[in-house]
């Protein structure tokens, strides 16, 4: 399903991000105050209608992403690109810890011309901080599409948080994540 998602209202804004598995991604945007939806999905390549399977293969040039809607009154796109950099390694090509192959790389997908320069600035700078030993190697694109991934990828740490992998992978960035930006959180 074509999914370029049609803001809610004029003062929403919508960011989409791939930094590995959207399912690591998804629980800790949507716990930020100023987000009003996030959904996991497809974005990158150049299959229309890619199914999970299909993007699993690396064949389809998407990348796993989440499609945030958010106010910008009340979260600024650099801060969500702060959270973003703060939860994944930007500096591993096609690969998220054990995840590998392109569906799992760093990307920004921005949306316009603010974004790009806010994107790029935020890079820039976190580059010149030397946070890591390798440079960043984080895809900026401009977005083109966006496909919602199917219901099962919706919400999955929520409903599937006791399994191995929630628990190895995602519950400790999720962890990290509060930790660091307990401000940012909503009530």
């Amino acid at each position: 399903m074509d999914n370029t998602q049609a803001v809610p209202n004029d003062k929403m804004q919508t960011a989409t991000l791939g930094g590995g598995c959207f399912w690591c991604l998804e629980p800790i945007f949507s716990a930020l105050a100023g987000v009003g939806q996030v959904q996991a999905g497809y974005s990158g390549g150049q299959t229309e209608n890619p199914t999970y399977k299909e993007v699993c293969t690396g064949t389809t040039g998407h990348a796993e992403v989440v499609q945030i809607i958010f106010d910008p009154a009340k979260v600024s796109y650099a801060t969500l690109l702060e959270v973003f950099f703060t939860i994944h390694d930007p500096t591993t090509l096609n690969r998220q810890g054990a995840d590998t192959g392109t569906q799992y790389r760093s990307a920004v997908f921005y949306h316009d011309s603010p974004q790009q320069t806010v994107a790029k600035t935020v890079m820039d700078g976190l580059s010149k901080m030397g946070l890591w030993d390798d440079p960043i190697v984080t895809e900026l694109s401009p977005f083109d599409k966006f496909y919602t991934a199917e219901n099962v990828h919706q919400g999955y740490f929520e409903a599937n948080g006791k399994e191995p992998y929630c628990q190895m992978v995602i519950a400790p960035k999720v962890v990290k994540f509060r930790q660091k930006f307990t401000s940012l959180l909503k009530s």
